[in-house]
C-alpha cells in the first residue's frame, strides 16, 4: 500500500484533475491520497497571527482545512472514496478502490507531537504511512525540488516542514518527492515500470 500526498499548492493548479484521475485509475486497492491544506490552512495561519490563539486550536483548524480539501478532491473525482480512520481506509483498499484520507482522526483535545506548525500535512502523511506500514510515500509538490538535497536540507529550504526529516529517520519505506509536472514519472512508478524516483536520504 502506498500513501500519496498531494500538496495544497495543487488546489488551484490545472494539473490537479489529472493527478486525481491517475490515482483513481491506477491506485485502486493500494493507494491512499492525503490532501494538503492549501489556502484553507493559510487562512488558519492568518487568523492565528491576528488573534494569537494557541497551536492546538490552529492544529484542529488546519486539520479541518485538510478535510475541506479532501471533500473538494472527492467532488472533482468521485471515484476517490473518502474515509476517516485507519480501519475505514483499509476497508476502502480492500474493496479495490483508491482511498482519500478525511483526517478527522487527527483532531485533538490536548497538545501532542502533532499539534505544531513543524508538523504540516507532509509530516502527517508520513505519520499515516508509518502507522499503516506503507510500502512507499510519494509527496507531490508545486515547487522546484533539488534532488541533490537531503530531507533536512529541503526542510531548511522550506520545501518540507521542519519536523519531516526527523520523523523520516524512522521510516521503513522509500520516500519520493515529485514535482506536479511529473505525471509520467508517477504513472511509471504506479505501473512498476523501469522509471523510478531516487529515494531521498537524510
Amino acid at each position: 500500500m502506498w500513501v500519496v500526498k498531494l500538496g495544497g499548492s495543487l488546489n488551484q493548479d490545472a494539473s490537479l484533475p489529472q493527478w486525481l484521475d491517475l490515482l483513481a485509475e491506477l491506485g485502486g486497492g493500494r493507494v491512499i491520497v492525503v490532501p494538503g491544506g492549501g489556502a484553507f490552512a493559510d487562512q488558519v495561519r492568518d487568523a492565528q497571527s491576528h488573534w494569537q490563539f494557541d497551536d492546538l486550536v490552529a492544529h484542529n483548524m488546519a486539520v479541518l482545512g485538510m478535510a475541506q480539501t479532501a471533500l473538494m478532491l472527492q467532488g472533482l473525482c468521485p471515484a476517490l472514496q473518502a474515509a476517516a480512520g485507519e480501519q475505514p481506509l483499509r476497508r476502502v483498499l480492500k474493496g479495490g478502490q483508491t482511498a482519500l484520507w478525511l483526517p478527522l482522526d487527527l483532531l485533538r483535545s490536548r497538545p501532542d507531537e502533532l499539534t505544531t506548525w513543524d508538523t504540516s500535512a507532509d509530516s502527517l502523511a508520513l505519520w499515516l504511512a508509518q502507522r499503516l506500514h506503507a510500502e512507499r510515500l510519494l509527496v507531490v509538490k508545486s515547487c522546484t525540488i533539488d534532488g541533490r538535497l537531503t530531507l533536512s536540507q529541503l526542510g531548511d529550504a522550506g520545501v518540507l516542514d521542519a519536523g519531516f526529516a526527523q520523523r523520516a529517520r524512522q521510516a521503513a519505506f522509500p520516500i519520493d518527492l515529485l514535482h506536479r509536472g511529473e505525471l509520467t514519472r508517477a504513472r511509471a512508478l504506479l505501473l512498476d515500470e523501469s522509471l523510478s524516483c531516487r529515494p531521498f536520504a537524510d
